[in-house]
């Protein structure tokens, strides 16, 4: 099973207290889980706080808090966590085939949060699902651990 998760900060993840113990236990049972988080100090992790309307550096904080709460994770070695310097248009959640990909690029101005969320299948016909899959590991190839 793979988990990867490609996002700014993703913080309603948070608001799950049994999230890390659930993903542990994935990880246990030998999910591979890789977690790419906005860098809290680039410019694009600013731009998008600015182009959300929730002020300059909110987003940035958001990502820290993030990366706060997946750091057990890492910790134990059941995730691999690094941050990502990338324009993110969509932010995606991907659990073997099937995938949540939430376009932000359909509505600026808004926080993601407020944007469609799309749920796709990898089907025996049609890309979709692999044209994120492929986007999600050039991001990930490029970005770097996280500085705890």
């Amino acid at each position: 099973m793979k988990i990867p998760v490609l996002v700014h900060s993703d913080i309603f993840l948070t608001d799950n207290p049994g999230l890390i113990k659930t993903l542990r236990a994935k990880a246990e049972a030998g999910a591979k889980i890789r977690i790419p988080l906005g860098d809290p100090a680039s410019r694009e992790v600013t731009r998008r706080s600015e182009e959300e309307g929730i002020g300059r550096g909110t987003l940035a904080v958001k990502v820290r808090n993030a990366l706060a709460f997946f750091k057990p994770l890492a910790d134990t070695g059941h995730a691999e966590i690094r941050c990502h310097r990338t324009t993110l248009h969509n932010s995606t959640h991907r659990f073997d085939d099937e995938m949540l990909a939430n376009a932000h690029v359909h509505v600026h101005g808004f926080m993601a949060a407020h944007a469609p969320v799309l749920h796709l299948r990898r089907l025996s016909r049609g890309d979709l699902v692999e044209t994120y899959a492929e986007s999600f590991q050039g991001v990930w190839d490029d970005a770097k651990p996280p500085k705890w």
